[in-house]
């Protein structure tokens, strides 16, 4: 086929079918249930239920990992030496 008698994607009948096709795609439904087009909305002075990186156990290594370092003794040191001093603020700046 040239070029010439290309007919545009558009006006294909495959194009058509799809365009006519009101069927969902069972992989977007979501059952009604919250997501980012249907959020969950918290009644007026309720707290929401917010869970943090900080509420769980941190090793040195683990923080120098979250950080983005090499396990290095230097670098495990330094973590250890910030966990003691900052405790779970040196995690919640790294993992929020």
């Amino acid at each position: 086929m040239t070029d010439e008698n290309r007919q545009p994607l558009e006006e294909t009948p495959e194009v058509a079918d799809a365009v006519e096709d009101d069927v969902a795609v069972s992989a977007f439904v979501t059952g009604g249930g919250p997501d980012s087009d249907n959020p969950e909305f918290l009644e007026p002075g309720a707290e929401p239920a917010v869970r943090t990186g900080a509420e769980q156990e941190w090793e040195p290594v683990d923080l120098a990992l979250a950080e983005g370092r090499d396990p290095t003794p230097e670098n495990i040191e330094r973590a250890r030496r910030e966990l003691e001093r900052d405790g779970a603020a040196a995690i919640e700046r790294t993992v929020p």
